[in-house]
């Protein structure tokens, strides 16, 4: 199919089949906001999916929650973390889970899923800096953000290919998202958003996933898309090992002002990003962790 075929209705459609949300993560989504459902309704629920509590067993143990070991069934992780935190490490574990079987030519998925745990990671340091506001489902928006990247570039791999050159010799160093908008229209941002709504994400999700490479553009939730955009960049940073922000895709100095953010403190959010990957990494993908040597690159 030519570009003018495509539009992100049509690439969600046609891969709808073969990307699918577990039913599992989508009852413990809509449990944890159910006053009749508790804490043990939902443990047992987890516990349906052996490989679901495995995995998630696996990640809160690792260094980031500091338990080192101590949790042993789901009903401690839920007593330990919470359930809105075992409610997102569920969404994110099966999302990984489901986009396993989905190939492609352009990018590995170890590499995919390295970089989105990192935004992740990067979004809740982000949101600890913050007296205030929303920071419940942070960890999710940052690991599905870029889901419909995913989805372009196996429904739509010639174009992903176009998109994907034209950013990396483009003289002005324009971001994949804008490439794939003068090429058809779109980007990445309004597909995933699209594919978030035919799995029931909540709102902030959807505006997280569809708005975090333009944040001025949020409607209902700017800070948490401003955190988003600017934890994508942190992850880029975290990855290559530099601590120089100009490295990085650019970030909206609207997102900065508006999170009190500045270059050093962007520094040190991407050291404590790169020491609690170490661990969840390898824990939420089944991938050992492997950080690449500092490169003066940009993201594509």
């Amino acid at each position: 199919m030519s570009k003018v075929d495509w539009t992100p209705e049509t690439l969600v459609a046609n891969i709808q089949d073969l990307v699918t949300l577990p039913e599992v993560a989508l009852r413990i989504a809509s449990m944890v906001d159910d006053p009749t459902s508790s804490a043990a309704d939902i443990g047992r629920e987890i516990c349906n999916d052996a490989a679901l509590t495995a995995r998630l067993l696996r990640v809160a143990n690792s260094p980031i929650f500091g338990q080192h070991g101590k949790i042993a069934t789901v009903n401690r992780a839920i007593a330990v973390l919470g359930v809105r935190q075992v409610r997102d490490l569920t969404v994110g574990i099966t999302a990984i889970r489901t986009f396993d079987g989905i190939g492609n030519d352009l990018v590995s998925m170890e590499s995919f899923w390295r970089q989105s745990v990192l935004c992740a990671l990067a979004a809740g340091h982000i949101a600890a800096r913050r007296e205030k506001g929303r920071t419940d489902s942070l960890f999710v928006a940052g690991l599905l953000h870029d889901i419909g990247q995913l989805v372009l570039f196996n429904r739509a791999p010639e174009l992903a290919r176009q998109a994907l050159l034209m950013s990396i010799y483009a003289a002005d160093d324009r971001g994949l998202w804008s490439c794939e908008r003068e090429l058809m229209g779109f980007d990445h941002g309004i597909i995933g958003v699209r594919l978030a709504q035919k799995w029931g994400l909540p709102r902030v999700l959807q505006e997280c996933i569809q708005f975090h490479h333009r944040p001025a553009e949020a409607e209902e939730y700017p800070v948490e898309v401003a955190i988003i955009h600017v934890a994508n960049t942190v992850a880029v940073l975290a990855e290559i090992g530099s601590t120089d922000v100009g490295d990085g895709p650019a970030i909206s100095s609207m997102a900065l002002r508006m999170l009190k953010l500045d270059q050093g403190t962007l520094a040190e959010i991407v050291l404590e990003t790169q020491e609690s990957a170490q661990g969840l990494i390898p824990a939420l993908t089944g991938a050992p962790m492997a950080m690449p040597a500092r490169a003066a690159v940009r993201e594509l």
